[in-house]
């Protein structure tokens, strides 16, 4: 049996006044019953001069979970009225009046009738068939056993007019949790209560907006220069090794593998890295442009490489069979078509997204309290996952064909590390998806970033160093008798 809304929220609002609570926040259920609760005390506060400086609906499964509900007051600093809610860091508002969990459908004559129990002293319908009743002020106190004891501190009691209530109350005998700073909880009243614009926010003392805190992956901060200097290193090992390959072109080793496509796959490698650069610093407008489609064009050009390598490999093996006709296909312009082809296509891809709805810089004032995240809206989310979802269509059949001729007879045969470097590589942006669906912000930035360099150094790492470790390390390897060997 619930009374009627008006007498327990004026006595809630008197509460307030007594503390000057006059900057507050609302949190109820999201249910019918919440979102009354949201109406008729807004308005009641309202008429008072509090300003509700937010309201919100929560679901029931947050609402009774107090560590939940606690993280989420908290981030807001500011001071709450919680309906229903069993909150041991906040001001207990809910102690006017217990509710009886069972509805009881009377009948016209029990109106008049006397009602009297132990919890209530005289509660009796009024005249208009709701329940009447004088409440006390409950303070909850949490002991650390985690036990609660209900501590009466004062008592609001009923008069004919709703306006002149008694209301009293005993602050010597309120125990107040040690999280709850009583310090900052006076503000202006309702009359100068203004929103401050989204670039700024309001000051501890609520009495002043200030500028937000703007936030993007920077060069001066130690995530951006870890990744940056991670991306400089292995650009820098890129190059070295390419000025391996380069000083001996005319090794066996290097002659054996394609030379043209290891120079194409180390170049666009060392690109790679390099792409890294224009996702680390202040979002701008051209590096918006280029950052996601020349990381994807890079890419593809790269696997495309590895897939020209793979397929030149069984094509290879097919030409010795007596009576095949592969020998006219192999040859330069096989791996070159190969390579065109498949990068061509997400080219293509790149060129429409930039045509239809291209990347640009951005400004999210919402998503984090007090914070500015400076990042590049991708236009088109649909192309954005388009051009990756390439990316990954390349990567398996590169992945399955490279598996599938692992085994092939030859010292020649680079299959088994294009599969173990194209295993990682899958591994890796598989892993990308969930971990930059999850982030925001400059760690959104950060999770791509170190997917560029994890993914590329793989293929860096898998293919070329145990190559390099023969040209410089054991020349005697080097030769033609000993790869045909």
């Amino acid at each position: 049996m619930v009374p009627k809304q008006e007498p327990p929220h004026l006595a809630m609002v008197k509460l307030l006044l007594h503390f000057k609570w006059t900057w507050i926040g609302l949190i109820a259920p999201d249910s019918d019953k919440g979102e009354k609760f949201m109406r008729t005390f807004t308005a009641a506060v309202t008429k008072k001069d509090i300003c509700v400086a937010f309201s919100e609906s929560i679901t029931e499964i947050v609402m009774y979970k107090p560590k939940r509900l606690i993280s989420f007051i908290t981030q807001r600093q500011i001071n709450v009225v919680v309906y229903h809610a069993d909150v041991r860091c906040t001001l207990f508002l809910t102690g006017f009046m217990t509710a009886m969990e069972k509805t009881l459908k009377l009948h016209s004559f029990l109106r008049n009738l006397q009602l009297y129990n132990f919890s209530m002293d005289g509660a009796y319908w009024d005249e208009n068939g709701e329940l009447a009743a004088d409440f006390d002020i409950v303070n909850w106190v949490a002991f650390p056993n985690n036990s609660l004891v209900g501590l009466k501190v004062g008592s609001v009691e009923r008069s004919a007019s709703p306006e002149k209530i008694k209301f009293a109350i005993d602050r010597n005998v309120i125990v107040w949790p040690r999280c709850f700073k009583q310090s900052l909880l006076c503000f202006s009243d309702a009359k100068h209560c203004n929103k401050c614009p989204d670039d700024q926010n309001s000051n501890l003392h609520r009495d002043q907006c200030v500028p937000k805190i703007i936030h993007f992956l920077s060069y001066d901060e130690p995530l951006g220069i870890l990744l940056a200097s991670f991306a400089l290193l292995l650009s820098l090992t890129a190059g070295f090794l390419l000025g391996i390959f380069i000083k001996y072109f005319d090794t066996p080793i290097v002659k054996a593998n394609n030379r043209d496509l290891t120079y194409l796959l180390l170049v666009y490698l060392l690109l790679s890295f390099l792409s890294s650069f224009l996702f680390i610093g202040r979002p701008q407008k051209w590096t918006c442009l280029l950052r996601q489609t020349a990381f994807s064009i890079i890419f593809s050009v790269a696997v495309s490489s590895l897939l020209a390598k793979t397929i030149t490999v069984v094509a290879a093996f097919m030409a010795t069979k007596p009576g095949s006709q592969m020998r006219k296909w192999l040859g330069k312009s096989l791996a070159n078509s190969l390579v065109l082809s498949f990068s061509s296509v997400q080219g293509g891809i790149c060129m429409v997204w930039l045509g239809m709805s291209p990347p640009f810089p951005d400004s999210d004032m919402h998503s984090q309290p007090g914070q500015i995240i400076l990042q590049c809206n991708e236009g088109s989310v649909a192309m954005f996952y388009s051009a990756l979802g390439y990316m990954g269509f390349q990567a398996a059949v590169c992945f399955t064909v490279a598996f599938l001729a692992r085994k092939l007879p030859g010292a020649f045969n680079e299959a088994q590390l294009i599969t173990f470097s194209m295993l990682v590589f899958c591994s890796v942006w598989v892993s990308f998806v969930p971990a930059y669906l999850s982030t925001k912000g400059k760690y959104m930035v950060a999770v791509q970033v170190f997917s560029i360099l994890a993914s590329s150094s793989g293929l860096l790492g898998c293919i070329f160093i145990p190559k390099c470790y023969i040209i410089v390390l054991r020349p005697d390897l080097n030769k033609k008798e000993h790869l045909m060997a």
